[in-house]
């Protein structure tokens, strides 16, 4: 463990600043936008800096086809050996790497030193800077890898679209450790780009493996709750207590389309995908309790956290009840929320704080269960429900479809490894029981299953139909499970050992 402090970066550097050595990406935004300015941003752009509008949505849509990194269809070869000891040399060339860094350059001859170090933990650290650096400096980062690690990437196809993408999916599914001091080495660099997750990087006992966070292409989004006014800076904006409307002056969302499905005391409500696609977090009430509602577009899931107790006050262990809000950084591909109030980070699959006061109180979010359904048989089955106004309330324009064909290639961002019993993207239907396991249904075998009229249980838990979405209950009593539906990669890398059902 090093004794001296690091290199802390000059206070003059700005973010403006630090967009120099992130001006040309290699993997684009984790969202898009549509025509409208919004503040959801793709890979920024140093001609207009943080001030930037944003991209239309097909301008968007096509750079992430361009770079779309598929999952890995090789072996992934042994993982190489790593000392046990602290590398004194190692530690001394990253602090020079990194007290260049805000000058928008990298240090060859500290790289250099690096590499002769010989330690593939710190290839942790290339990996970072290869998240940020292109041409000759991305070249000479990819051979420390390779030298460090014994192993080439030439050969990958991943490597072709983002060098990041292929060192950092190799670095995972070794499982490869960390160095000491990585956390504080790696917020050097991250708090160059946002400032504002200074809260995060400088939280010593946060339960977060530093090793997965990389950053989507956004900022975060730090607007009051209630803020309409988008994001300038390039965040992705939640909709906080939108508007509503009747199913019947839902008719302008397509019957075919998407809807996330929410039941609370008997109220329903039915959130657009298209809409979902351009906030990914709703804060919003439904049947007397306080919601925060994430949606990751990249692992295509949707979750329902109660933030209050049902007396109305703040959930178990927090002063104040959450708010729900983008942090710009993921984790393995999955969204990263954290709470506006407490700079609190939350394991998005599963609710608990894992960092920052709420950590420390032990906070866990109750879930409730989401329904991935067509509208159509959403009304159908609560034709009392709400469903979000077309404008959101705010009086934007949303496309229908967003996105585009941006995810059907498979995983934009590194996942290192995956589960193969199930395709990267299929859908399942996942629920977490009370010890611990984790169960996982492939929704359209369990849907065909279902419409066949055959039974479909696992471990003591039943599906069943809501709209033509499903939900899970005790086989025994029929009271309902709290589930929501995912893709399998993201599934299952946050539930390793899941209980898979078959039919």
């Amino acid at each position: 463990m090093r004794s001296k402090p690091r290199p802390v970066l000059s206070s003059r550097t700005s973010r403006v600043t630090a967009l120099v050595f992130a001006a040309a990406i290699g993997v684009a935004s984790c969202s898009t936008s549509d025509s409208e300015p919004s503040g959801e941003s793709t890979a920024p752009d140093t001609s207009g800096a943080a001030e930037s509008e944003d991209t239309t949505g097909a301008e968007a849509v096509d750079e992430l086809e361009a770079t779309t990194v598929r999952p890995a269809a090789y072996v992934f070869p042994d993982p190489p050996e790593v000392p046990d000891a602290a590398n004194a040399d190692a530690e001394d060339a990253i602090d020079r790497i990194v007290a260049g860094i805000g000058f928008g350059s990298l240090d060859p001859t500290a790289v250099d030193d690096l590499t002769e170090s010989g330690d593939a933990r710190h290839a942790w650290f290339v990996s970072d800077m290869l998240r940020f650096f292109q041409g000759e400096d991305s070249g000479r980062l990819v051979e420390s890898f390779e030298t460090m690690t014994g192993v080439s990437i030439a050969d990958d196809p991943e490597s072709q679209r983002s060098p990041w993408s292929s060192v950092t999916n190799h670095l995972i599914a070794w499982d490869t450790p960390a160095y000491d001091g990585y956390r504080e080495d790696k917020g050097v660099i991250f708090k160059q780009l946002e400032p504002d997750w200074a809260p995060f990087f400088d939280d010593a006992d946060a339960a977060i493996d530093w090793r997965y966070l990389s950053w989507g292409g956004v900022f975060i989004d730090d607007r009051p709750l209630g803020d309409e006014d988008g994001c300038p800076g390039g965040c992705i904006p939640a909709l906080d207590d939108p508007e509503t409307t009747d199913a019947v002056s839902g008719n302008w969302y397509p019957d075919d389309r998407t809807v996330f499905g929410i039941v609370v005391d008997g109220e329903a409500l039915a959130i657009p995908l298209n809409i979902a696609e351009i906030h990914e977090m709703f804060n919003l009430t439904l049947g007397d309790r306080r919601l925060a509602i994430p949606y990751c577009t990249l692992c295509g899931s949707a979750q329902a956290y109660f933030t209050d107790q049902p007396d109305g006050s703040p959930t178990e262990g927090a002063d104040e009840v959450p708010v729900g809000r983008t942090s710009g950084l993921l984790s393995r591909s999955n969204k990263v929320m954290y709470d506006l109030l407490s700079d609190s980070v939350f394991d998005t699959f599963t609710g608990a704080a894992v960092s920052g006061p709420l950590q420390d109180s032990g906070v866990v979010l109750d879930e409730t269960t989401v329904v991935r359904s067509t509208w159509s048989e959403w009304k159908r089955e609560h034709p009392d429900t709400q469903i979000i106004a077309e404008d959101g309330g705010i009086g934007r324009t949303y496309q229908l479809d967003p996105l585009g064909s941006r995810d059907d290639d498979g995983p934009i961002f590194p996942i290192g490894d995956f589960d193969q019993r199930l395709g990267v993207q299929e859908f399942v239907v996942g629920v977490l029981l009370e010890d611990g396991t984790a169960l996982a249904f492939p929704s359209e075998e369990a849907s065909a299953a279902f419409n066949a009229g055959d039974p479909v249980e696992l471990g003591g838990v039943e599906l069943r139909q809501s709209g033509d979405g499903l939900v899970a209950v005790d086989a025994e009593s029929g009271d309902e499970i709290t589930a929501h539906e995912a893709f399998w990669f993201a599934w299952s890398q946050f539930h390793p050992g899941t209980l898979l059902w078959e039919r």
